[in-house]
């Protein structure tokens, strides 16, 4: 009875194993059958192309933002998403008006014109400003400096992003205070407008917008960028001697205005109400076309529902995939799907962006618990063959977070491309179709899509 009894153990343990050997070859399987999709019969690089050159970059309250809306919805119909529809968000329309100028009168009287650009969100200088520039190398020497220092005048924050850092992101986060918050500081010690070293990590003519904060008590004040290499001579010119700026913006706020999220969905066939949302952000800046940011992220997003229903997959949970409206200057749309689900009792489990540039593909990063941080890297197995191997702790993206806010301890992924070349194109006119390789954009769609059956087959 006993030695019956071990080979019954013995042959259950031999059962199991095998089964789950064969779960492991089915999985494999399948996620090579999404890369041979992507990279062989893939639609990636031309929909980018299309979302870039027919209808261009893409500011919320835009014209081609509307026109964006309108392409969205009409691709996810041709891909034949279960489900596909546009979910009502109020956005903010700032519009930058007339090209702005800016130049800088050296000791001598030789005017130089400096590539530059607004700020969104400023308010316009009302005709063409002049007055002394005063620089700080960081925005800390700024919020030290004696009002008298800065009364009057215009401010220059000359602060580099650190080259040192290997993570481009980290350089990024150290620097993005001066965009963000040096309109505020400049105003309060009395500047007349702020101007800022783009947010860029080469030299060069590109200048970098972006958005900025406003305070209800601080008087605002017009902001802008200059290109990095403008900044360098800039900085050269004022060490000898005084030096005056002329700038002219025409920026204006409007009221709000109505635009949409677009949502394709999968139906799931064993928990229809539990969500695997993915996307990014549809809106851009209205510089260059978005291609970077963040185009890329859409279609890594599209293409990875569209392989997954080319595939004749069934997904367990009901899967979303969302092009959100107003990411660079609100997050409306990020805040509204949040609430949007939450008053519609629903249930998320995970949600995954891609906001980080259409590079080659290195990993996935989770804004969660360290049990759905040892998931995400137990998927390694399936994921390094395909060069995914930073899985780690991090930061899911700015669309999904107020996911967070609504469902308690749900896992967010961020999609983590090389970061090397991102900010080389980030909120500047660089920012094109092309810039975008095809091979490393196509990676990123399938590595999106993997990282979702994953999910789908193990939450």
């Amino acid at each position: 009875m006993k030695k019956l009894f071990n080979k019954l153990v013995i042959l259950s343990l031999f059962c199991f194993v095998q089964t789950e050997i064969q779960a492991q070859n089915t999985d494999s399987i399948f996620i090579r059958k999404i890369y041979d999709e992507v990279l062989s019969k893939g639609h990636a690089y031309e929909d980018l192309r299309y979302l870039c050159k027919e209808i261009g970059a893409r500011l919320s309250g835009s014209a081609e933002a509307d026109m964006a809306v309108q392409w969205g919805e009409r691709i996810m119909r041709q891909y034949n998403f279960d489900k596909v529809y546009l979910q009502e968000v109020m956005v903010p329309h700032w519009e930058r008006g007339t090209t702005e100028a800016g130049w800088y009168e050296t000791a001598d009287g030789q005017l130089h014109k400096v590539n530059l650009l607004a700020l969104g969100g400023s308010i316009g200088t009302n005709g063409l400003m002049k007055a002394e520039l005063v620089m700080f190398d960081h925005l800390d020497e700024l919020k030290n400096a004696k009002e008298e220092q800065v009364k009057g005048k215009i401010v220059f924050i000359n602060q580099p992003m650190d080259e040192k850092q290997i993570n481009t992101f980290k350089a990024y986060g150290g620097c993005y205070p001066i965009r963000g918050m040096g309109a505020i500081e400049s105003s309060t010690k009395g500047a007349v407008a702020v101007i800022i070293r783009s947010l860029g990590m080469p030299v060069d003519e590109h200048p970098h917008t972006g958005g900025m904060y406003h305070k209800d008590e601080v008087k605002e004040i017009p902001a802008a960028a200059i290109s990095t290499s403008d900044s360098e001579a800039l900085a050269a010119a004022i060490h000898n001697g005084k030096v005056n700026f002329y700038l002219e913006m025409d920026c204006k706020v409007f009221p709000d205005k109505l635009s949409y999220n677009v949502i394709g969905e999968m139906r799931g066939t064993e928990r229809a109400n539990e969500f695997i949302t993915f996307g990014g952000h549809l809106d851009s800046w209205d510089t260059g076309e978005g291609a970077h940011d963040d185009g890329a992220g859409i279609i890594h997003s599209l293409e990875a529902m569209r392989v997954l229903k080319t595939l004749d997959y069934h997904p367990k949970h009901s899967l979303r995939a969302v092009f959100f409206m107003n990411e660079e200057n609100g997050n409306m749309g990020g805040k509204t799907y949040a609430s949007e689900a939450k008053k519609n009792n629903e249930k998320h489990i995970a949600a995954i962006e891609s906001d980080r540039g259409g590079f080659s593909p290195r990993g996935f990063q989770c804004d969660g618990s360290s049990t759905q941080i040892e998931l995400l890297q137990s998927f390694g197995p399936y994921l390094e063959q395909y060069d995914l191997r930073e899985l780690q702790k991090g930061y899911g993206g700015v669309d999904i977070s107020p996911l967070k806010e609504q469902f308690e301890g749900i896992p967010l992924f961020g999609l983590v491309p090389d970061s090397q070349r991102y900010f080389d194109f980030h909120h500047a006119p660089s920012d094109v179709f092309e810039n975008v390789n095809k091979r490393e954009l196509e990676l990123g769609a399938g590595a999106m899509a993997a990282l979702i059956y994953l999910l789908d087959n193990n939450l």
